[in-house]
């Protein structure tokens, strides 16, 4: 197995070769067997479909805008996070998350865990 060496990842080296949804802009920084960091934009008004991260944890950062996100069955769970809140999603927890500001919104979002990052689902948890 070959080591990973520590690195610095600047604006310019994320890519956005990683699952998109209209409204968002997701860039990849950095990408390892079990971890995905990534910065996400979203336009306001925005959100995403329904979908999980299968064996990934995350973790979303909010570093400007506001941000809401449902979880839990019937998508009943609602979360309003502003600057400086972050969210925590357990493996598998099926979620929509979105920008219910009037500015775009930027979150930093951490996964750890293997499997696939982005699950489409047709709608919450039952």
């Amino acid at each position: 197995m070959e080591k990973t060496q520590p690195r610095l990842i600047r604006p310019s080296d994320r890519h956005q070769q990683t699952g998109q949804t209209a409204g968002m802009i997701r860039e990849e920084a950095v990408h390892t067997e079990r971890l995905w960091v990534g910065v996400v934009r979203t336009e306001a008004g925005r959100s995403s479909s329904w979908h999980h991260h299968g064996g990934h944890e995350s973790v979303i950062y909010v570093i400007t805008g506001q941000v809401h996100l449902e979880c839990g069955p019937g998508g009943t769970t609602k979360f309003h996070a502003r600057p400086g809140d972050c969210i925590y999603l357990p493996p598998g927890e099926i979620h929509r998350e979105g920008n219910d500001g009037t500015d775009e919104s930027e979150i930093v979002v951490v996964r750890s865990g293997s499997g696939e990052l982005v699950v489409n689902v047709a709608g919450p948890a039952a």
